[in-house]
């Protein structure tokens, strides 16, 4: 059992205690208290899905990183099964830790699209977000906002505490409703629950932690240029000491991934799909992902097709070297597949760098191990 989850069942037990010995005193009383409350008990609630089989920690559960660590034939962890028992999705779920830390989707002035949640940004903030899974056919499945309020209703301390946070009339019109319900699960994903900011490497910048020399040497390439061209895009603050650094700018990069044989659906055209976006230069971009607690949220990639982190690091290597050898793929035996979309690649970006040889690469993949959160550490290989 967790931490979070002790300290949920705690929490529990000794409301139950304090109302046993003061029930008058709590006569009345919401059982949650606030947004970030409410929004827990949401947020593990699969009455909200279709068939009562699925929360949002089903796909983003705390125990692993915030991602779904389901096994679904044939598939692997590649993509989530949906609350009907069948349907599968079409990318990889992202982490749910430090997505609160992402900023609205916008666009910069010098024309490049940001932030945003979901691979291709199409949710503009955590409420947005926390809205789509509950009516998408393919996860919980619900017809529609009304029918997901309906679900509320049935639990009489949801209705007392979104009365009381959110507005006595919340329940006269369903999207109000809708809304408070994203409101409190978005807070909750706003606690520090999905953004301790405790790794080793965090530890490691307040003087609690000491690198090994390989995974100092691995945050020398990562913050260096001249050696790698990792922080172009997995760094938001310009400092390499930040102490709330996400390593994502959150921009949007078609980095050239390989079609996953094994998911179905046609060629995923990323951020071209965002309905705010027309340009086809878009297609096959997708968002800038955080490296927090990347070591332990496999596989990679938007659609999951890279079990292994040293694998990832291969393959933006191949951009950089002309051997042969590290055109290679370790999981399959053979050259690195095409990109599922051509011709929009941020060949600039992956260009960027020399050659890494396998003690750099090495280097980096443990470095890259430090940005794990303390609680997940048990979960290294």
């Amino acid at each position: 059992m967790t931490i979070a989850k002790q300290a949920r069942r705690a929490s529990c037990a000794a409301l139950l205690t304090v109302l046993a010995l003061a029930p008058v005193a709590q006569a009345g009383a919401p059982l949650y208290g606030s947004l970030e409350t409410l929004g827990e008990a949401l947020f593990f609630d699969a009455n909200l899905s279709k068939n009562r089989t699925m929360s949002c920690s089903t796909c983003h559960s705390p125990d692993a990183g915030f991602v779904d660590p389901r096994e679904v034939d044939p598939v692997g962890r590649a993509v989530a099964l949906g609350d009907d028992g069948h349907s599968l999705g079409t990318r990889n779920v992202p982490t749910a830790g430090y997505a609160a830390l992402t900023p609205p989707f916008h666009l910069t002035k010098d024309g490049k699209w940001e932030g945003g949640q979901f691979l291709d940004g199409r949710a503009s903030t955590l409420e947005d977000q926390a809205g789509g899974p509950p009516v998408n056919p393919v996860e919980m499945g619900m017809p529609d906002h009304a029918s997901v309020v309906d679900r509320l209703r049935e639990n009489p301390d949801y209705v007392a505490a979104l009365k009381a946070l959110v507005g006595e009339g919340v329940f006269d019109d369903p999207e109000a409703a809708y809304r408070g319900m994203t409101q409190a699960i978005a807070a909750y994903e706003r606690t520090p629950e999905f953004a301790p900011f405790d790794s080793k490497y965090d530890r490691y910048l307040r003087g609690e932690y000491q690198m090994t020399p390989e995974e100092d040497l691995g945050r020398l390439l990562f913050f260096s240029q001249q050696f790698t061209n990792c922080n172009l895009c997995h760094q938001l603050k310009r400092s390499a000491v930040d102490p709330e650094e996400t390593f994502s700018n959150y921009q949007y990069h078609n980095i050239g991934v390989p079609a996953n044989p094994a998911v179905k659906g046609g060629p995923d055209q990323g951020l071209l799909d965002n309905p705010e976006v027309t340009d086809p230069a878009e297609a096959g971009k997708f968002k800038v992902p955080t490296l927090r607690n990347v070591a332990v949220t496999g596989p990679y990639m938007h659609n999951g097709v890279f079990k292994d982190l040293r694998t990832v690091v291969l393959f933006y290597n191949k951009y950089n070297s002309k051997a042969a050898a590290r055109q290679i793929n370790p999981e399959t035996g053979q050259p690195f597949a095409a990109p599922e979309v051509d011709g929009t690649l941020s060949m600039t970006e992956l260009t960027t760098g020399p050659a890494l040889d396998d003690k750099r690469i090495d280097a980096l993949v443990a470095f890259l191990k430090t940005l794990t959160d303390k609680r997940y550490e048990d979960l290294l290989e």
